[in-house]
């Protein structure tokens, strides 16, 4: 009898579904998550997919892949989508593929009718693939939603064992930890943000998340610190 890899110990040799049964996570504004590699566990590459209930939200953030070399492949699922690729308008019926090849170039894409999904696969060439940073708080933030600060805390905290140097990972974990009242955790974690990014200095002083942190000594000298110049090719 063939034996499995102990890597698939645990989980059977194929799996499938429909992404429509995939909980649905919420994103930043009215991005809708469908977390595709997280439900299958999958390691070798990203795969997620978004999904936009109605006309004009969105099914692909605005961002760039600069920091962590990502190319990306979209492809619409179902609906129709406009794309913002460069500063270029792509229109993206069902069944349009949009490959990004260079990770610096600024991409969005709004739904322009309901019910549009898409589908994101990237990795960096050449290198194995690593989950991404952002993969952690967005996982947290239904959590955070339901007020369930702790586990929320926990979902992010995960993170850090793959991206233990990662500004942002660690600034949205002091957030969640200071909605979990959890004082001295949040200040060292969002002091160590600071000092990685000074970015997150201006976002700390009107972040709501971080009120619990107000009233404390050490939150004004984070804010107040002079940030360190970031080495050259070091990721946010």
């Amino acid at each position: 009898m063939t034996q499995r890899p102990p890597f698939m110990s645990d989980r059977a040799p194929f799996e499938h579904v429909q992404l429509s049964a995939v909980p649905t996570i919420p994103g930043p504004g009215t991005l809708s998550w469908i977390p595709v590699r997280r439900h299958f566990g999958i390691r070798a590459f990203g795969i997620n997919a978004y999904r936009a209930g109605e006309a004009g939200q969105d099914v692909v953030e605005d961002h760039t892949e600069g920091s962590n070399g990502h190319e990306e492949l979209y492809v619409v699922l179902a609906g129709h989508a406009t794309f913002l690729v460069g500063g270029e308008e792509i229109d993206a019926p069902a069944g349009t593929a949009v490959f990004i090849r260079d990770p610096a170039v600024r991409r969005a894409a709004k739904a322009t009718e309901p019910d549009t999904m898409v589908l994101a696969v990237g990795g960096k060439p050449g290198e194995p693939y690593e989950v991404s940073a952002w993969e952690f708080w967005f996982a947290a933030e239904s959590h955070r939603r339901a007020k369930e600060y702790d586990k929320a805390v926990e979902v992010v905290a995960a993170g850090l064992a793959h991206h233990p140097n990662h500004a942002a990972l660690l600034y949205n974990l002091a957030c969640n930890e200071a909605l979990a009242g959890r004082t001295e955790e949040a200040l060292e974690h969002l002091g160590r943000a600071i000092e990685l990014d000074a970015a997150c200095i201006e976002n700390a002083r009107s972040d709501p998340d971080l009120e619990r942190l107000r009233s404390e000594p050490l939150f004004a000298r984070l804010l107040s610190r002079a940030p360190k110049p970031r080495a050259e090719g070091e990721n946010a």
